[in-house]
């Protein structure tokens, strides 16, 4: 009776154990990554032949309305410019499309690279979907 006993509380300890183990690893995310397009715009070559001011400003004040517009769209989700370097780099867009050729489709929007001030490369980039890459339109926190 005794060595039934021990025996008893022997397999009990063992399935609490393994029972711990699953729970844990079913605890445990799995790492979500979700695929963006991360968009590099460089000088384009009339970035020096467009020299009037006014028209100039004209284009980046629709190149600043296009990147409000797709971001409040959801398919924007981080843009800015790059500091000096060696490449002829400019800015950068990281968005959230299906496709290289929808990512594509929004950046001609542009009115700066439609001017041919900025072109562009488009390639993968992975991140966790939270935060500002979340799904969807961002929340409207003006009321």
């Amino acid at each position: 009776m005794k060595n039934a006993l021990i025996s008893l509380v022997f397999l009990f300890c063992c399935s609490v154990v393994t029972n711990a183990q699953k729970d844990s690893t079913k605890s445990r995310a799995e790492p979500r990554v979700k695929q963006f397009w991360m968009v590099i715009l460089k000088t384009g070559p009339k970035d020096k032949v467009i020299t009037d001011s006014v028209q100039r400003s004209t284009i980046f004040a629709g190149h600043f309305s296009n990147m409000e517009r797709l971001h409040k769209e959801g398919i924007l989700k981080a843009a800015g410019p790059f500091g000096k370097n060696d490449f002829t780099w400019r800015g950068l867009f990281i968005m959230d499309c299906a496709t290289k050729e929808e990512a594509e489709t929004h950046v001609k929007t542009d009115p700066s690279v439609a001017a041919g001030i900025f072109i562009y490369d488009i390639v993968p980039w992975w991140s966790e979907p939270s935060g500002s890459f979340a799904p969807g339109k961002p929340e409207n926190k003006e009321k």
